[in-house]
């Protein structure tokens, strides 16, 4: 067990459990309050699916790679410890689709890929899958009730030929997910929203876009200093966060300990817990369980029944990134940031990213080199992603070609798994939260946060943690009100 400490503070102990960003800005809220916190990982490192590393001497992302922009939680904790000025726009955010053998420019104009206007996606789709679009004007209204699943609903609407070829992969590049499984209620809230209470899809689509273009233009630019952006980078790596949120955790008195999974939560007294990882017991006063489903489920299985089996039940996906640098010199000509793939069209990789176009940084740091990754994997793929190394960059490199006509050899690759690394959220995931959320705040002191509760990106996992934090640090001040200070 390996610990890091700098002090105390003589408020409230709370301890966290994971150490994945979810974990590490609950930590962070909470010792800026005054806590004493200690935050356990199970694993030998911080930051879970955010993973700065290199690759034949470039800096590189090995994990997420960007921050949503107009959600504020992300770029606003980077600017708290520190990386605000490293915050970086996209060089281009012009990507394609790789449908039926070509790359074809991603159409504009579409709610996580469901147009407003059959006539953005007629570079893309058929012309029968144009026109199938064109009949949800004269269907009647559907019956969307409490959930539906996105793909089967926007099926019904507006033919499968939109979902295999824009819904799919669109959201399976966030969930490496089934769009005809995931809920449309959980990945596109505000759509679902607007589908039921207009008539047709397409009014529901438009209506959401307009929403948006009530917006100032350069909202998200007032909050970043960046312009529009919709996402961010980070100069270094958004794999660069959890260490500096780590630092500012030590600053502020934390204490961070690495291989130090938890294994037994214990009540003590009518508020209290002790909290057992190996041969060590630490006595808190509140916890914050920022872990998968799983390991919660597990902990919460003797307090809790009912929301362990319930977060017993979240499925999660595997996935692999395939990072592989060239020579600049050897490279053809590439369209702007990548692409996304159909898994219609059968091939390996789901999605490629061409990192130096796409980040300035990648570039400015290793201009003899190109980067650009691709990803392998979705729900019910297991056995794609745990090919050997030299099988998925073999994979990749022979999908690439066929896309883009590269045929060079790269001069370093990386091959980073994620397994089980993403919850998904099929029909009557919120509902399942609010079951597990209610049962969950009957034990004092005691709070969940991260990925599977209220979504999957960077900025949403840091919302669960602040809400876990935040309730926390609430109680605390009624039960003494003198205890710690104000964010």
């Amino acid at each position: 067990m390996n610990a890091d400490t700098t002090g105390h503070h003589a408020g409230p102990h709370v301890v966290v459990a994971g150490g994945g960003i979810a974990g590490l800005a609950a930590a962070h809220r909470l010792a800026l309050a005054g806590h004493r916190v200690t935050l356990l990982e199970a694993g030998p490192r911080l930051g879970g699916k955010l993973l700065a590393g290199e690759i034949a001497g470039a800096p590189v992302d090995l994990g997420a790679e960007s921050l949503l922009a107009r959600r504020p939680e992300a770029v606003a904790l980077a600017r708290a410890v520190g990386l605000g000025d490293r915050l970086q726009a996209p060089g281009t955010t012009t990507a394609s689709v790789w449908s039926r053998g070509e790359l074809v420019p991603m159409p504009k104009g579409h709610v996580m890929g469901v147009p407003g206007d059959a006539r953005a996606v007629e570079g893309l789709l058929s012309a029968e899958g144009v026109r199938r679009i064109g009949l949800d004007a004269e269907l009647p209204p559907t019956e969307i009730g409490d959930d539906i699943a996105i793909g089967a609903y926007v099926a019904a609407r507006m033919g499968h030929e939109v979902v295999d070829r824009l819904v799919e992969p669109l959201l399976g590049g966030v969930y490496a997910g089934d769009a005809y499984r995931i809920s449309m209620k959980a990945a596109v809230p505000a759509l679902f929203e607007a589908a039921r209470a207009r008539p047709t899809l397409t009014a529901a689509v438009r209506a959401v876009q307009q929403a948006g273009a009530a917006v100032p233009a350069d909202a998200a630019g007032a909050a970043t200093g960046l312009g529009g952006s919709v996402f961010l980078g980070v100069d270094g790596g958004v794999g660069t966060l959890p260490g500096a949120v780590a630092d500012a955790i030590r600053a502020a008195g934390g204490e961070i300990l690495t291989d130090a999974p938890v294994t037994a939560l214990r009540r003590t007294g009518a508020t209290g817990w002790q909290v057992v990882s190996g041969d060590r017991v630490l006595t808190a006063d509140a916890v914050v369980l920022a872990t998968p489903a799983g390991p919660a489920a597990a902990l919460l299985a003797p307090h809790a029944p009912t929301a362990s089996a319930e977060l017993d039940a979240i499925a999660y996906a595997s996935m692999a990134l395939v990072t592989l640098a060239f020579r600049r010199t050897d490279m053809p000509a590439l369209p702007g940031s990548g692409f996304l793939v159909p898994p219609v069209d059968g091939h390996t990789i789901k999605a490629s990213t061409f990192s130096s176009q796409k980040w300035r940084w990648v570039a400015d740091r290793a201009p003899d080199l190109f980067v650009l990754r691709t990803s392998v994997g979705r729900h019910g793929e297991e056995d794609q992603v745990h090919r050997e190394d030299a099988d998925l960059v073999a994979a990749s490199l022979k999908d690439l070609a066929a896309a883009t006509g590269l045929t060079a050899r790269p001069v370093g690759t990386a091959v980073t798994r994620w397994t089980g690394g993403l919850p998904q959220y099929p029909v009557g995931h919120l509902a399942r939260v609010a079951r597990v959320r209610e049962a969950v705040a009957a034990l004092p002191g005691l709070r969940v946060a991260g990925a599977a509760y209220d979504g999957v990106g960077i900025p949403a996992c840091i919302a669960s943690a602040h809400r876990a934090a935040d309730e926390i640090i609430a109680t605390s001040k009624r039960a003494d009100p003198g205890a710690g200070h104000s964010l």
